[in-house]
């Protein structure tokens, strides 16, 4: 299966069994093409023969995206997408071959959680994004407010008091908003501006980026929607190696678009997966990443559950998930 046909058929996915003849196909492609991920399996005995289901493919530390170049062949990069991180600390770097599988991605996945983005108005209220650059972040929600062709939407860097403004003339006006933000600055908008919203989503991307501290997501959601005077919180949950994400419509529930699956791992053995219900570290399939790496072991922990959605719990403690000194690699 050439590249082509193989990018098409994982943005046709609609079923699990589907999800998982794809993978398969995923993984070969990236077993030949990508050295780094090729060695890490050939090192646990995991070359393409010895792959049978999904249940066999390894999943490749998230750090190595921190030292190593995680891409199939070596073709200029479309776009190279990177992490925030502190002064002096090393910064994910993902190198996206065909920036337009991203575009594909971040736009079907909005659709099949929310609809036809030309329904919408997008406030963004992303400061320490903005702030710098390589964010996949920025680049996705720019795209989506360029996508709702709507004149009210746009950024707001930190002009809390504008954004209040015109949140309540769009809310009162009856226009479908959505109002996506780093915790951090939704925080200081609700104590701020506190103010009673019927037409509004409001989205936490996560992340208090060393402004405010941390808190836990129920915490979190609690302050927010009383700030805001809604229900629920919604909640995105991506990050810089992945060019998928998954949503969540409250109560910190997540679901993946059908390309995209949550593992859960054992803590104590990386190699062994947990079942439903029991917290663990997040294996993530996502097929988008079809140039890259589409078979990753994060930092996050969290636990499934039968319908396939999830919930992120946290992070590890340890900054280096264990197994990880197969990055000498």
């Amino acid at each position: 299966m050439g590249l082509q046909e193989l990018t098409s058929a994982i943005f046709r996915i609609d079923t699990s069994t589907e999800l998982e003849s794809v993978a398969l196909k995923v993984f070969a492609h990236q077993f030949k093409n990508n050295i780094v991920y090729q060695n890490f399996c050939t090192y646990l005995g995991k070359d393409e023969p010895h792959v049978k289901s999904v249940d066999d493919i390894p999943f490749l530390p998230i750090q190595f995206f921190k030292s190593h170049n995680v891409v199939c062949g070596a073709t200029e990069p479309d776009a190279i997408f990177s992490s925030s991180g502190t002064t002096g600390s090393l910064t994910s770097k993902h190198c996206v071959s065909d920036v337009t599988i991203y575009q594909e991605s971040y736009l079907k996945a909005f659709h099949t959680f929310y609809g036809n983005i030309s329904d919408f108005c997008i406030l963004a209220l992303l400061p320490s994004y903005l702030e710098r650059k390589g964010s996949s972040l920025i680049y996705m929600v720019n795209d989506l407010i360029k996508k709702s062709h709507h004149p009210d939407s746009g950024f707001y860097l930190n002009d809390l008091k504008s954004l209040h403004i015109k949140l309540k003339a769009l809310d009162a006006s009856g226009t479908k908003t959505i109002l996506i933000g780093v915790s951090f600055a939704l925080l200081d908008l609700a104590e701020i501006y506190p103010m009673k919203l019927k037409h509004t989503i409001v989205m936490e991307t996560g992340g208090m980026k060393g402004r405010r501290k941390e808190m836990i997501s129920e915490e979190l959601h609690s302050v927010l929607c009383k700030g805001f005077g809604v229900n629920k919180i919604h909640s995105e949950y991506g990050m810089t190696e992945l060019l998928s994400q998954a949503y969540s419509k409250g109560n910190g529930i997540f679901y993946t678009p059908p390309w995209m699956k949550i593992i859960i791992r054992d803590t104590e053995d990386p190699l062994t997966d947990q079942g439903y219900g029991k917290t663990g570290g997040l294996n993530i399939i996502d097929l988008a990443n079809v140039n890259s790496c589409s078979f990753i072991a994060t930092q996050d922990l969290g636990k499934t559950y039968e319908d396939e959605s999830f919930k992120v719990m946290g992070r590890f403690d340890n900054s280096d998930i264990r197994g990880c000194n197969l990055m000498v690699l």
